[in-house]
């Protein structure tokens, strides 16, 4: 796997059909009340390549409903972002109101230019800090860099999200593809991005982690 390619980096997708104007659409629905979690992230979250309806954070909604939980989830992905242009959005993605959780899906860019892991790992540090300031619970979700850089690279890329885990004591998802990288028939025509079916098992490993942490969030 990894990387995302940038398609329209013009702003955030949503779970549903994006807003002419996402900054006002969150000003309004801060008053609303519904608990959200924003899904902070690349194409991979924005979902290239897929009807904004079966992205996996789509998925995630629709699942929240199915259980009975009235809560709201806010695509913030944007395709070709790195962790620094993820960071330059996060003040916009936590302020969205009403935020309890934040899935901070950032990395696989930084992998697939070789950017120096030490500068990502600050960058998601720093959004990971803004989001605990804000008293948001964060799933961070793990990436893996590709092999062309070599096992060196490969190893301290995929460190960084553990070692943020300890440092911060988030929650954890080791790697967000699992089981849908490098699998053909689950990912689209590009190999990196997922289908709808990968895009689906990809929403079932996260619910898996994001279902406990909704529970903590509303007791």
């Amino acid at each position: 796997m990894t990387a995302c390619g940038r398609g329209d980096a013009s702003k955030p997708a949503a779970a549903t059909p994006a807003p002419a104007n996402p900054e006002a659409a969150a000003a309004a629905d801060a008053g609303t009340g519904v608990p959200k979690i924003v899904v902070l992230g690349d194409s991979l979250t924005a979902g290239l390549g897929l009807d904004p309806s079966r992205t996996y954070p789509a998925v995630l909604q629709d699942k929240l409903k199915a259980a009975g939980y009235k809560w709201d989830v806010v695509n913030a992905g944007v395709s070709g972002d790195t962790s620094a242009a993820g960071l330059a959005r996060a003040d916009w993605a936590l302020d969205q109101g009403h935020v309890r959780i934040l899935i901070l899906e950032l990395g696989a860019n930084d992998g697939l230019r070789g950017l120096p892991p030490a500068e990502m790992k600050k960058n998601l540090g720093a959004i990971i800090e803004r989001a605990q300031d804000k008293g948001i619970a964060v799933l961070l979700a793990g990436m893996e860099a590709p092999p062309n850089f070599g096992p060196e690279y490969t190893v301290s890329f995929r460190q960084v999200y553990r070692d943020l885990a300890r440092q911060y004591k988030v929650t954890l998802m080791p790697f967000l593809l699992d089981e849908v990288a490098g699998v053909a028939s689950l990912n689209q025509a590009d190999g990196i991005h997922p289908n709808v079916e990968g895009a689906r098992i990809v929403a079932e490993h996260v619910w898996a982690v994001l279902k406990p942490m909704v529970d903590a969030a509303a007791s």
